[in-house]
């Protein structure tokens, strides 16, 4: 039995043990940190939406107000412009007219 070949046999108390982790140290915010930090500004963003909405809401129903408060004076003034250009528009016809016999001026 001597030709045979010697096996490979471990070495005595066995092999070292393989590093596989990394030894990379912490750097920065942990993963809770930064999805708590995510959250917050979100959070906020939503708060200022939320005001802006009930800011324009009010400018909204301020606005609404205004031209209700506003509409008898609007009639108003379109009444007296239309008095007004019903008067001129008579004067025109008046002074055009003035050299026809028997014409009489409409006033309406």
């Amino acid at each position: 039995m001597s030709n045979l070949p010697k096996q490979d046999m471990p070495p005595a108390g066995g092999f070292e043990h393989v590093r596989y982790k990394r030894n990379i140290p912490i750097r920065g915010p942990g993963g809770a940190a930064i999805f708590g930090g995510v959250a917050a500004v979100c959070a906020y963003g939503f708060y200022l939406v939320g005001q802006g909405n009930l800011e324009k809401r009010e400018l909204q129903r301020e606005k609404a107000w205004s031209r209700i408060h506003l509409v008898p004076l609007m009639l108003a003034e379109q009444d007296r412009d239309a008095y007004r250009r019903n008067v001129a528009a008579v004067a025109r016809e008046r002074e055009i007219m003035k050299d026809v016999p028997g014409w009489e001026v409409s006033v309406a």
